[in-house]
């Protein structure tokens, strides 16, 4: 096995954060604490960050629910929760600059709103969604969906907390309503078990569960 093959998909997200304690304070009042870690980081970083954290709950009450309470905890509505095609839902942006869109395939409610988040996705922006495919393919992940070059989502493990799915960078963007023009650090680190340090063909870069949880 390669020293850096993803046993178990994603073991943990930290988010890098200007300001570690609003953004704790943030966290815990919005309750998307539960989801990520953060790590305190002045590196660089302006306009997309080419990824958005994704959570899908059962019924649009829970949209709402997780919504409303981002946004009184201090986060910017980028797509009020509203019915679409798909379903409902409604994307935000944390104080901190993380993109969040919380979904459900269901239009009506069927009870009052639990805030039970079903699957918490990871969604990067890949700039050629085939290569970076073919990259964690070859480092261990199996797929689960695969839509050609548009998206990408791969098996989780059992226990796993989160799934990695890939997206193209344009079409990201567009879906969570922002433009697509962004530089310097994703401010974003993933770690996987059995897993060395690594990036991928777009810049986003792992380390070993081990080093996250210490950190």
């Amino acid at each position: 096995m390669n020293a850096n093959d993803l046993t178990n998909a994603i073991a943990a997200v930290t988010i890098e954060v200007a300001d570690l304690s609003a953004a704790e304070r943030f966290h815990t009042a919005s309750g998307l604490g539960a989801h990520v870690r953060l790590r305190a980081s002045d590196v660089p970083t302006t306009g997309f960050r080419g990824f958005s954290l994704s959570l899908t709950v059962s019924q649009p009450a829970d949209v709402r629910h997780i919504v409303d309470a981002a946004l009184a905890a201090g986060a910017t509505s980028l797509k009020p929760a509203a019915k679409s095609f798909w379903g409902y839902g409604g994307v935000f942006q944390a104080p901190d600059g993380t993109i969040w869109k919380v979904a459900t395939s269901a239009k009506k409610d069927t009870g009052p709103a639990t805030g039970h988040v079903e699957s918490f996705v990871l969604l990067l922006g890949a700039t050629d969604v085939a290569e970076t495919k073919k990259f964690y393919v070859e480092h261990g992940l199996t797929v689960a969906k695969s839509f050609g070059r548009k998206y990408v989502e791969f098996a989780a493990a059992e226990g796993s907390p989160v799934k990695l799915a890939l997206y193209g960078r344009r079409a990201l963007a567009k879906d969570v309503g922002v433009p697509v023009d962004g530089e310097g650090s994703h401010r974003i680190v993933l770690a996987g078990e059995g897993t060395g340090a690594f990036t991928d063909p777009d810049g986003f870069t792992w380390e070993a569960a081990s080093v996250a949880a210490a950190s």
